[in-house]
């Protein structure tokens, strides 16, 4: 995942990443007293909204910038910089609970294994991320604009995996899963620049790599390429498709 974080572009322009999450927050429904870590906290929205069940949250991300704006927006809750791959917590919790995250990992069976061994037995996760399919349109867009200007293909870095390729890997560590589902969800993004902004936060791996006086070249050229089926209704949408996950871990 990567550690590099714009905390107000985010929640500016992309808080719909955490305002969608209503229902995942429903559905681990966390009781007082419950130990929870959320994973991938971000600025965390999400962290208090379970925090206000009673349950005793902390929240963990490997973004220096947005946990630093978590603790400035939650003073009273608990926060840590940790990488999903390989991070520890005091005690064992009742629940882990994880919105729009694990499609950053790059090792799944490293961070599936943290996940066991964070959860006490009988524990839950309760995760929902970027499934097979996510954002298909928008990455070949992406791509074709990237390969235009820099003359190769540079392929997307995300985790999208079906519901039993997860499945399978959260049996493996003891992790048995009871409910899996991918759900469409066509998401609108804020302003006629929304495109644009969407890649500023979340494709560095491309931008990175793109002279920046060639950005202007890679942003119409990926409006163009995208306009067919990401532009309607005179805004710009991301084609979302997420792996909605319950699991327990064996007693």
């Amino acid at each position: 995942m990567t550690g590099q974080w714009n905390a107000k572009l985010y929640d500016d322009k992309h808080s719909f990443v955490w305002k969608l999450a209503s229902s995942l927050v429903e559905l681990l429904a966390a009781q007082p007293e419950e130990r929870v870590l959320d994973l991938g906290c971000g600025t965390g929205q999400l962290t208090d909204q379970l925090a206000q069940s009673g349950a005793n949250v902390i929240g963990l991300d490997n973004s220096p910038a947005m946990i630093e704006e978590a603790r400035r927006l939650f003073p009273k809750l608990t926060f840590q910089l940790g990488d999903a791959h390989d991070f520890e917590v005091t005690q064992q919790v009742d629940a882990v609970f994880s919105n729009a995250t694990l499609h950053w990992i790059n090792h799944p069976n490293r961070v599936v294994t943290c996940i066991a061994k964070t959860l006490k037995p009988g524990g839950r996760l309760v995760a929902e991320f970027g499934g097979a399919g996510n954002v298909r349109y928008l990455v070949e867009a992406i791509e074709a604009a990237c390969g235009s200007v820099l003359g190769k293909t540079v392929p997307h870095p995300w985790y999208f995996p079906n519901i039993a390729e997860f499945a399978s890997l959260l049996q493996e560590h003891g992790l048995e899963t009871t409910q899996a589902a991918l759900i469409d969800r066509p998401t609108p993004l804020v302003g006629s620049d929304g495109l644009r902004n969407w890649v500023r936060m979340f494709g560095d791996h491309w931008l990175d790599k793109i002279p920046s006086e060639q950005h202007d070249d890679f942003f119409e050229q990926l409006e163009r390429t995208a306009l067919t089926h990401l532009f309607h209704d005179s805004i710009w949408h991301a084609d979302y498709r997420r792996l909605r996950v319950v699991a327990y871990k064996s007693a």
